[in-house]
């Protein structure tokens, strides 16, 4: 199993960016899926997660309103896009898997099992 993102880079405040990520060999029926970032010197914090199997997606407060993940199964990818960006949005972000987790669980980023290795988004003030 493998998760590759792509789609980070330098933007502007009030900018939008999109990322995906490319879920090779996973049923998305049967996983979880997340996106989490970290900044320099701070621990991991999720940003949204999504659950296919029941329906369910969370964001954390910051991102609410502004940023929204789906997932495509017939082309597996999950994808977050962003917009409104701030300059506390600047971070590296991860995509994320996991099989076992549920709608109580989801957004405990030590639970997940498969991670990408992320890419830069930059955002200037």
């Amino acid at each position: 199993v493998q998760l590759v993102e792509s789609g980070g880079g330098s933007v502007q405040a009030g900018g939008s960016l999109t990322l995906s990520c490319a879920a090779s060999r996973f049923n998305f029926d049967d996983y979880v899926f997340g996106w989490f970032r970290q900044a320099p010197g701070k621990d991991r914090d999720g940003v949204a997660v999504i659950s296919h199997r029941s329906s369910v997606t969370r964001y954390a407060d910051s991102v609410r309103g502004r940023f929204t993940i789906s997932g495509d199964n017939a082309k597996n990818t999950v994808t977050l896009h962003m917009t409104n960006l701030k300059s506390e949005d600047t971070a590296v972000y991860y995509c994320a898997a996991d099989r076992f987790l549920n709608a109580a669980n989801m957004s405990s980023a030590d639970l997940y099992n498969y991670w990408g290795k992320g890419t830069q988004v930059t955002v200037s003030s």
